[in-house]
């Protein structure tokens, strides 16, 4: 199945985090912050929030964790001055020790000073010595405890992230408390005995758990099973009683819930099944326990799906004549040949004046989901449609998705539309948003519209032409403004009737593809600016944008040397065009072997793009404004700049920035969430095709390194496999990190990150997801 996507700017850039943003569920009025809140629906303001008030909250639910929107909530706090007052409070109250600070921007009651809370804050901190701040909270087991994020490391250790310590703290596995990746912890630190040793600690409680259903494979003994978990960066297995296997057989894959955490770590986690998938290996089975793994949901709730059932298909009279007309003008869709979901079109005709008209329109989603409906919530919850390499988990239903919402060929649509006035040379003399209808005259794959641009015969030969034309002019507008021209290589699989690989390929992107990219940057940067220049001074209007930050100049400073070790010469030192060095080794590495090792390692020093309500620009685009705008079928920020700018353009409409970021911050989490279950169903195809071909040598190049092994990518295929370094038989090898590369300790043989190699495939464990290869032979340079 090809995914619908348009490219680096369109939504394939890379998003930050992962993790949940929990959503509270509503509360009646009367209830919300005890008897403080009863305020006969008057909104409580600045001046009414206490200290004391607060403590009420957290002390109801002292183990809840609350974000800065459900303390608003509760409070009832509507206004700005109050949101303030807030926050202010809360600062005061994590400074003193009374409420934790957690990462993620929420806060939880310190358990430790329960029973103490009528201390007041607003007096000096007493320290254990005069003159000495307070430091990090002492434990009752007497050693400083900080509060911080795990990050597993491996198997025998983790890492503690935590503001608190400059440097990580290093946590033992049989110390974590069976906490897992992402989970936030009360770390007691070990005092270093060295004075440049890094930190290290025992995890003595675990605050907030990212997940309680783990999923793996049953292993069976007599009357009871263990779980050995899918995930690589699980360090434990979990105890399956006989009541709680759920009638799963040994080799299944599973979804087991853990009902009981044992603070003994030689004892295991309890859990029963709650999910079984089938035999592990076997296609559904896989593809399931990837959904599972990554939290994805396997379909709509009865409510969800029968409320879009209900929506109308009839476009009214009275609705049609709120929007601009372009039904009588020509407009086409272009998009992937298996697509169902058409989410854009383009209207092109030429004015009296010689310059053309391009219409860019997109589906009006949001004239079907309405606020606060069920499929409104179910469209956050979700934020993104996920593309596996068998199947596409929409974030919307397909009554919506691929019916009401579709801009199908041959019917009126309903459509929020960036319409340009563009002359030969590619300049825009005008624009205009606003809502519209249309009428699709044709429905072109990339394959068809790509004839047309190598032929110039065909429907619409003059208008793809013309487009295509424009297009590229864009692109090169961008280029000369900074735009880095990085692309990254997407897998597809052609599978039969059962989900196995038949053949493997790399998606080639072709002028039909890069012309529909240009129009959709084109209006994503045009809506941001738009909304961005509807107020002037500081205090701009709420806007949801898609930032993409600079580079790290430590890290480009690093890449510059590593990239000289093959020959290139990269200046990216401190006052550089660095756009410039980027895009001239991405021309030199070109159809070159090592060309995906060098162009990924780039993309690794710049910063990941996200979703954001500050406007801090798009370093990959070059775009001081970018927005994501056009594809509100299966991204849930585009449908908030929808509904945004609409309302600025209908009233004089001021959004809540903290709600908007709330959501922002929830969207990028789930495609952090989207593109890692995407990744590892591609890993888990290329492992099963791969194993068809055990014995069979192919030329790659090496692409990373390890004390263990060296990793190494297949040029045909891009299956990437790993060569241990104990399978070496000619020496004994050894890493050399700060050079990229192995060295023999006797022959003094260099392999280096980015050699090309001669591998044959040893072994293919689809389970664990997971290549053998034996090396044969280094090719010569």
């Amino acid at each position: 199945m090809e995914r619908k996507r348009r490219g680096p700017g369109a939504g394939r850039d890379s998003a930050p985090r992962s993790g949940n943003t929990r959503k509270e569920k509503g509360a009646p009025r009367q209830e919300r912050g005890g008897a403080s809140g009863r305020r006969s629906g008057r909104g409580q303001n600045a001046g009414e929030v206490s200290r004391e008030v607060l403590l009420n909250v957290f002390s109801q639910e002292p183990k809840k964790v609350f974000s800065y929107r459900q303390l608003h909530r509760r409070l009832g706090v509507t206004d700005k001055e109050g949101r303030e007052e807030v926050s202010g409070l809360l600062k005061k109250m994590s400074k003193g020790g009374e409420l934790i600070f957690l990462p993620d921007d929420s806060y939880i009651l310190n358990p430790e000073f329960k029973g103490r809370t009528e201390r007041s804050f607003d007096r000096p901190e007493r320290s254990s010595r005069r003159g000495e701040d307070r430091g990090p909270a002492v434990s009752r087991r007497g050693g400083p405890t900080i509060i911080g994020k795990v990050d597993l490391a491996n198997g025998r250790h983790a890492y503690v992230v935590s503001e608190e310590s400059e440097q990580d703290i290093r946590v033992p596995v049989e110390r974590l408390m069976f906490a897992m990746d992402g989970d936030t912890v009360k770390v007691q630190l070990r005092r270093s005995r060295r004075a440049n040793e890094r930190p290290e600690g025992e995890v003595v409680e675990v605050i907030q758990r990212q997940r309680e259903e783990i999923v793996g494979r049953l292993e069976m003994s007599k009357g009871y099973g263990f779980i050995v978990p899918d995930q690589k960066r699980m360090y434990f297995d979990v105890f399956v009683g006989e009541r709680g296997l759920a009638d799963a057989k040994h080799g299944d894959k599973v979804l087991v819930k853990v009902t009981d955490w044992p603070e003994d770590p030689e004892k295991k986690p309890t859990g029963e099944i709650i999910r079984v998938f089938g035999p592990a290996g076997e296609h559904n089975a896989e593809i399931h326990a990837i959904m599972a793994e990554f939290g994805l949901p396997f379909e709509f709730p009865e409510s969800v799906e029968n409320e879009a059932n209900a929506i109308p298909e009839e476009i009214t009279r009275e609705e049609i004549a709120k929007r601009r007309d372009f039904r009588d003008i020509t407009t086409f869709t272009i998009d992937p040949a298996d697509a169902k979901d058409f989410d854009d079109a383009l209207s092109v005709r030429q004015l009296e004046n010689g310059n053309w008209e391009i219409g860019v329109h997109i589906a009006d989603v949001t004239h079907y989901v309405q606020p606060n409906s069920r499929l409104e919530k179910e469209a956050y919850r979700r934020a993104t449609s996920v593309y596996l390499v068998d199947r596409t988990i929409p974030m919307l239903p397909e009554r919506l998705s691929n019916g009401l919402c579709s801009l199908r060929p041959n019917e009126d649509k309903l459509t929020f539309s960036v319409v340009f006035e563009i002359d030969e040379s590619a300049k825009i003399h005008h624009y205009w948003v606003g809502r519209t209808i249309i009428h699709s005259d044709r429905r072109f794959a990339y394959e068809d519209a790509q004839q047309v641009i190598e032929t110039g015969e065909g429907d619409f030969a003059t208008e793809i032409l013309k487009l295509n034309e424009l297009a590229k002019k864009f692109k090169e507008k961008r280029f000369q403004n900074g735009a880095v021209n990085f692309e990254t290589i997407e897998v597809k699989f052609k599978l039969d009737e059962n989900g196995k690989p038949l053949h493997l390929y790399v998606k080639e992107r072709k002028d039909a593809h890069k012309l529909i990219e240009e129009f959709m940057l084109l209006a994503n940067k045009y809506v941001a600016e738009h909304v961005y220049k509807l107020k002037k001074g500081d205090k701009k209007l709420t806007m949801v944008y898609r930032t993409h930050g600079a580079p790290d100049p430590e890290k480009l400073i690093n890449f510059s040397l590593f990239a000289r070790k093959f020959g290139y010469k990269v200046d990216l030192a401190e006052g550089q065009d660095i756009s410039k060095e980027l895009n001239k080794l991405a021309g030199q590495t070109e159809g070159k072997p090592e060309q995906n090792v060098l162009q990924s390692l780039a993309i690794r020093t710049m910063a990941k793009a996200k979703y954001s309500t500050e406007a801090e620009g798009h370093f990959g685009l070059a775009f001081a404004h970018y927005s994501h705008f056009t594809s509100p079928i299966r991204r849930y920020p585009d449908m908030m700049a929808h509904r945004l700018i609409d309302q600025y353009a209908r009233k004089d409409f001021t959004a809540e920035k903290e709600e908007f970021e709330e959501r922002s911050l929830h969207s990028s989490d789930m495609e952090k969430r989207a593109a890692d279950a995407e990744r590892a169903s591609i890993k888990f195809k290329q492992v099963e095709y791969i194993s068809g071909f055990i014995g069979q040598q192919f030329k790659g190049i090496v692409s990373g390194l390890t004390e263990w092994g060296m990793y190494v990518e297949i040029e045909e295929n891009k299956c990437e496999g790993m060569v241990r370094l104990a399978d070496l038989q000619d020496d004994f090898y050894e890493l050399d990190a700060a050079n990229y590369r192995i060295i023999g300790q006797n022959n003094k043989r260099i392999i280096s990150f980015g050699d090309e190699v001669i591998v044959e495939v040893k072994a293919a464990n689809v389970l664990e997801r997971t290549i053998d290869l034996t090396l044969v032979d280094t090719v010569k340079k």
